[in-house]
């Protein structure tokens, strides 16, 4: 290729095409070099952490097990024992259940620090939902995120009752809300459309990742104390965010369209292959037709004045929102009816972790190939009929076909998850990108935390009969939204509504509503 070919064009296609900055940087940086590979490596790498404190209460918050000492009789309630009849089968610093005698209080305490995890969370995602699309970035709040819930989860590790861990496990969920959208938008936007989808598994791929290092690591600390599972997992976190100021790139998008052009090239010079990034030049990338969004991001919270003032991107929201409340409550309600299971706690995790590398390995194989909207609409569908099958299922005889069913639910739903987010991606151009990612993540969780109180534990037939009535009607959103597979990734909110109303122009009459 002619050394010219990478600047040249900027000028003459700027006035061409509506789409001419995606163009200009696959023009000069390609669809996916070694360079960009390592860039999404180290970002995606960030969902390794996301996963363990996500999930790490199931090893810290564990109800232990005891046994009767020699010469008691015991029943099966340590409640109703004397103190001096039976004893741990682990020291008692392994959880804060047996550390600090909640034994016999209510759900309501011991759960407490989980509920604030996500309570911290969901109120951190929606407080922070359009930092990373203002003038702080999307590198910068992901390293704010991950330092917080890094620093406050060594915290933790200071906590000398229940009542200060669950501020705690507050700070680290408000820490940790943006991180993992941050990662996923920052890694989509430093690589060509062709693998912009197939990107995205990689973050999944090391969420499954950090949710398998979980047992291993509470199992080499099964006998030490319960504030070293969160040294263990924390403490790396903080290294990680040196690495990533020192290497990682902002996302060339994003500086573009908030007017930086100068970080723009230099960006672009460092990314690109070295006989086209030496070319580069500011006068040619002056002309590019794209609008600089700065003046509509003066302050964090435009971004979702901005969702709210366009009603097809209220649309878009508001049918993502729906779609992922009910995949949120059935990816992390189902964990909570296994957990009844007569499994060893160790093995049930691996087991649960495991399930999720096949959803992953799909959804690398669906996004080249297959419509988003047919993908989610399919996989919540089998989701609520598997689900609904464990109902009717119910029987001792049919146990074997139960569990299959359990299996294929979950795996649907993981899937649907995953595609559903890099779906997300694709419905919101560049301005406002993180922040949509974000709310639909954020209702994912809300889903999250409304799947104990809706399902409750040890009600099995409840609980699936709920997952597979929600999901199921939850699912028939997503035919509200457009069809995103192969079309070009917009900037700003005028393009975007320009393809809308193309969009919509093309289709007849009666399928308006679905557009």
């Amino acid at each position: 290729m002619d050394d010219k070919n990478c600047a040249t064009p900027l000028v003459s296609k700027a006035a061409e095409q509506d789409s001419s900055l995606e163009e200009t940087i696959e023009e000069c940086i390609g669809d996916f070099g070694w360079i960009q590979f390592l860039h999404v490596v180290l970002v995606s790498f960030v969902w390794t952490f996301d996963s363990q404190q996500t999930f790490i209460t199931i090893f810290t918050d564990a109800q232990p097990t005891w046994h009767c000492l020699p010469g008691y009789s015991c029943s099966s309630n340590i409640c109703f024992l004397p103190k001096n009849s039976w004893s741990w089968d682990k020291p008692m610093r392994s959880s804060i259940v047996s550390e600090w005698s909640h034994e016999c209080d209510s759900s309501l305490i011991t759960g407490l620090p989980t509920s604030s995890f996500y309570l911290g969370t969901l109120v951190g995602g929606f407080l922070l939902v359009s930092l990373a699309d203002s003038s702080f970035g999307r590198k910068n709040t992901m390293l704010l995120s991950c330092m917080v819930m890094s620093i406050s989860g060594i915290l933790t590790t200071l906590s000398t009752n229940i009542w200060i861990y669950s501020v705690l496990r507050f700070i680290s969920g408000f820490g940790k809300a943006t991180m993992g959208t941050c990662s996923l938008v920052l890694s989509s936007e430093l690589v060509g459309r062709k693998y912009r989808g197939q990107i995205g598994t990689i973050g999944f791929f090391f969420f499954t990742l950090g949710f398998l290092s979980l047992p291993a690591i509470a199992y080499l600390n099964k006998g030490s104390s319960w504030r070293t599972i969160y040294l263990w997992t924390c403490t790396p976190g903080l290294l990680y965010c040196f690495l990533v100021y020192l290497f990682v790139h902002e996302s060339p998008r994003w500086l573009f369209i908030q007017g930086r052009k100068e970080d723009f090239l230099r960006t672009l010079q460092s990314i690109a292959p070295k006989n086209k990034g030496n070319i580069l030049t500011l006068a040619a990338i002056s002309n590019i037709s794209a609008v600089d969004q700065k003046s509509e991001t003066v302050n964090i919270y435009s971004s979702i004045k901005m969702l709210y003032e366009r009603k097809w991107a209220t649309r878009r929201l508001f049918a993502a929102m729906v779609v992922g409340f009910g995949i949120g409550l059935v990816y992390y309600g189902l964990p909570l009816v296994v957990e009844n299971l007569n499994f060893n706690i160790y093995l049930s995790t691996v087991l649960n972790a495991l399930s999720e590398f096949p959803a992953t390995l799909v959804t690398y194989l669906l996004i080249g190939k297959a419509k988003r909207r047919n993908a989610v609409f399919i996989l919540t569908t089998l989701c609520c009929i598997c689900s609904l099958i464990c109902v009717i299922t119910a029987s001792s005889r049919w146990k074997g076909v139960q569990v299959v069913m359990e299996l294929v639910s979950f795996f649907s739903v993981c899937t649907a998850f995953d595609v559903l987010m890099i779906y997300t991606l694709e419905l919101f151009p560049t301005c406002i990108r993180n922040s949509g990612v974000t709310i639909v993540r954020q209702m994912m969780v809300a889903g999250g935390a409304a799947s104990p109180v809706l399902v409750g534990r040890g009600k099995g037939l409840v609980s699936y009969l709920v997952f597979g009535l929600t999901i199921g009607i939850c699912g028939v959103f997503v035919m509200w939204l457009p069809e995103t597979r192969g079309e070009t990734s917009c900037d700003t909110l005028d393009e975007e509504e320009r393809k809308e109303s193309k969009r919509a122009s093309t289709l007849p009459d009666n399928q308006d509503v679905l557009a």
